[in-house]
């Protein structure tokens, strides 16, 4: 059913008065003191957001996409200064791709099919009301991008953030609400809670009215959402490996695999956290590395340091060292940099706890294979099955899909930086909810969407 502008605007005003869709008890829209409320708040929400036209919610997504824009800087300086991670200059960067790229509605697709017993036609429709846990590395970017997603699919969805990103997190969902409500649309169309918990994690994944979580965090968030009965998207670790052979451009290579590992301070899970490197060209990489790319070489004394700084005696890391530049890291251990000096870099085994660990922190160890095949094995030991993300620079096209094959990842960067994937001088679309685990890889709009099967027997087949 279409409805006019003015149906539209009759229908809000109307519910919202009757079912008193406010901001929430903190005065921001969409925050509320309790988990049951927001689930109820969105769901009412949910109500209003189904019956719209694909045109309608694309009214809402473009002026979201507006005010993204318009608040890039304050999101990037508001995350720096809650998390403590990554830089503003690159966070800026992420939201103003996350309003440029994000799909649409247009990701939302009927497909339709005649033959002599009729018509039938396949739509994606939405599941409700959906559960977000979302991570303190990419706060305010996960929480734009999963909403226009969600409700290009006709959903709506309550968030429960990372705690030591919250108010980052609060300060997107009452920008999104804002949004949807100067677009004409209801509040509400993602709510979370003043203060996000365990035990409000709980609640919201045991509701009957979330029939689909969606995690984007470390292991244990994700395999909680998995465990829960319900269905579950998702976006678990990663440990990306760089393989570089013999072929490929060695100077170009050095310079995109630090590109990629030094933005936002290695916080995106698809950044660079290792490389696998062919003998024969190693020691020209790692020249170019640390000669051209602003690479500090760590002697063995400064690798025991720093394994000691960003990690405890059982190998977990240290949180004030997530996010944090090489310049910071190296004074955490007593070496003064200049300011250039963006990544630091050492040789060592595969077994390197700073190379078999994903540290979402600028270092770059480099393991030297003494062949592509011995390559390939090392890669995919040290990407520990997460099926996530890899990157090759070679110029051999039957090595690129031997490994493509062998490491079997959502992602596969070849020959460029890992951003690429995301739509950073590469084609394609953003995410920050990468489901490798569960199999959907880069979420979207259709990601949200369950299929509906219509069928007209015998009729409507014309041909």
């Amino acid at each position: 059913m279409e409805f006019t502008e003015s149906q539209l605007a009759n229908i809000v005003g109307e519910v919202m008065a009757k079912l008193n869709l406010s901001g929430g008890t903190s005065g921001m829209h969409g925050v509320f003191a309790d988990m049951n409320t927001a689930i109820e708040k969105a769901k009412e929400a949910q109500k209003i957001i189904r019956v719209m036209s694909m045109d309608q919610r694309e009214k809402i997504i473009a002026k979201i996409r507006v005010k993204i824009k318009e608040n890039a800087e304050d999101f990037a300086r508001m995350g720096v200064e809650e998390t403590g991670m990554g830089n503003v200059g690159d966070k800026i960067l992420k939201h103003l791709l996350v309003a440029e790229k994000t799909p649409g509605t247009e990701d939302i697709t009927t497909v339709a099919w005649s033959g002599d017993r009729g018509l039938t036609l396949v739509e994606m429709g939405p599941f409700g009301v959906i559960g977000a846990i979302t991570p303190c590395t990419n706060p305010s970017e996960t929480v734009l991008c999963n909403t226009m997603g969600m409700l290009a699919g006709g959903n709506t969805v309550v968030f429960n953030p990372h705690p030591q990103a919250i108010r980052t997190s609060i300060y997107a969902v009452n920008l999104l609400n804002e949004a949807s409500l100067e677009a004409g649309g209801p509040d509400n169309i993602c709510c979370t809670v003043e203060k996000p918990t365990l035990e409000t994690s709980a609640v919201m994944m045991k509701h009957p009215d979330i029939p689909l979580l969606v995690a984007t965090g470390g292991p244990g968030v994700v395999t909680a959402v998995l465990s829960s009965g319900k269905r579950g998207i998702g976006a678990g670790a990663g440990n990306p490996p760089a393989l570089v052979d013999e072929t490929a451009d060695i100077r170009k290579a050095a310079e995109d695999i630090v590109n990629g590992c030094t933005f936002d301070n290695n916080l995106p899970c698809i950044a660079e956290k290792e490389i696998v490197a062919v003998d024969s060209i190693c020691d020209e990489l790692m020249h170019y590395m640390t000669e051209e790319q602003g690479c500090y070489l760590a002697s063995p004394e400064i690798q025991d340091r720093l394994v000691h700084t960003v990690m405890d005696e059982k190998g977990r890391l240290n949180r004030n060292c997530v996010g944090r530049s090489a310049k910071t890291l190296l004074a955490m251990v007593g070496v003064d940099v200049p300011d250039s000096i963006r990544c630091i870099t050492f040789e060592g085994s595969k077994e390197h706890p700073l190379i078999a660990e994903e540290l979402m922190m600028p270092i770059l160890g480099v393991v030297r294979a003494k062949n592509f095949e011995e390559a390939v094995e090392t890669a995919v030991w040290l990407e520990h099955g997460n099926r996530h993300s890899a990157h090759i620079h070679s110029k051999n096209v039957d090595r690129i899909t031997a490994y493509a094959r062998a490491v079997d990842t959502a992602i596969l960067v070849k020959n460029g930086p890992s951003y690429a994937a995301l739509g950073f001088g590469g084609e394609g679309f953003p995410t920050f909810t990468i489901a490798s685990r569960t199999g959907e890889g880069l979420t979207s709009a259709a990601t949200f969407t369950k299929r509906r099967r219509c069928t007209m027997s015998d009729s409507l087949c014309i041909r």
